[in-house]
């Protein structure tokens, strides 16, 4: 298990993926898409060190994170983060980590597949749409995930009232951007055998970012919405972007504002999420019913 850690650490990783790029790069230097490739991957570099440093720096600052909030709003849905992660523990547990550790080499292989395939590089546009406004949203409802929250006792929480909570720690969790990032690969995904392995992905996805304690159920809603914000902007569908982007915030605040609301009509909270999914849904749907028109029809459908 150590080894695994090892390998998925995400210094080494980026120092050695970085370098491969460079070399990649300096094979054919009339490859305009490669040097995108290589500046991506150093801006990946220092966002993260920059983003651990001010998320971190945020979390001291302002350490109430909204956690028990969340896990009431996960009570609401009839569906908790708790009970689907109890499920997969043991022999599932290592598989689904991995799974989690695997969201910067899968976006780095989905690089060279929407190249390759499609001929498009804009997921690259994607990416950093989402590495920009992640944390942004992350700002509206601060939160560390159930592991954080709960400590050692996050498969059996102890009864607690949803109320903000004093917790040192860089708020990640809602919305997933785990989710997000995987359902990006979806959206594109050149190819039946693509989209099998992205769905598959984006399903491994949901279960691990549980399964690891990341994650509550309702984070991985505007999780998906974000997703497709991220998408559209990559493929420069603006008006799309803006509208998803709205989904997204209005959630966050939804949760930072009303929660009590949610918390107390079940029906309410089952709603808002069944109408997200369906936008999502409808999203998908476009977009894959696009990807069979010739390309200069495909704005217009999209």
């Amino acid at each position: 298990m150590r080894a695994i850690h090892l390998l998925f650490d995400p210094a080494i990783f980026g120092i050695t993926t970085l370098f491969l790029a460079v070399l990649w790069m300096l094979k054919d230097q009339k490859d305009k898409t490669r040097p995108l490739l290589v500046f991506a991957l150093i801006l990946n570099l220092f966002y993260g060190v920059l983003m651990k440093t001010l998320m971190v720096g945020e979390g001291g600052l302002f350490p109430w994170k909204f956690d028990h909030v969340l896990f009431h709003v996960d009570q609401s849905l009839g569906i908790t983060a708790v009970s689907i992660a109890q499920q997969l523990q043991g022999s599932w547990r290592i598989p689904l980590w991995i799974i989690y550790q695997m969201m910067v080499p899968m976006m780095i292989a989905w690089f060279f597949v929407t190249r390759y395939r499609s001929h498009d590089s804009s997921v690259v546009m994607a990416y950093i749409a989402e590495l920009v406004a992640g944390p942004l949203v992350y700002a509206i409802v601060p939160a560390c995930g159930p592991v954080y929250a709960f400590g050692p006792q996050w498969l059996h929480p102890p009864a607690v009232g949803a109320d903000a909570i004093r917790l040192a720690g860089m708020p990640n969790a809602f919305p997933s951007l785990h989710v997000a990032t995987a359902f990006v690969f979806v959206l594109f995904a050149p190819g039946k055998a693509w989209k099998a392995v992205a769905v598959g992905f984006l399903t491994a996805t949901c279960l691990a970012t549980l399964a690891t304690g990341e994650h509550y159920v309702i984070d991985l809603i505007p999780g998906l919405a974000f997703g497709v914000f991220a998408a559209s902007v990559g493929m420069r569908l603006y008006r799309r972007a803006l509208s998803f982007l709205g989904i997204v915030v209005a959630w966050s605040l939804a949760v930072r504002i009303g929660a009590p609301l949610l918390i107390a009509t079940p029906y309410l909270t089952r709603s808002l999420v069944l109408a997200t999914v369906a936008m999502v849904a409808l999203a998908l749907w476009k977009q894959w019913s696009a990807q069979s028109l010739p390309v200069e029809a495909r704005g217009a459908t999209v």
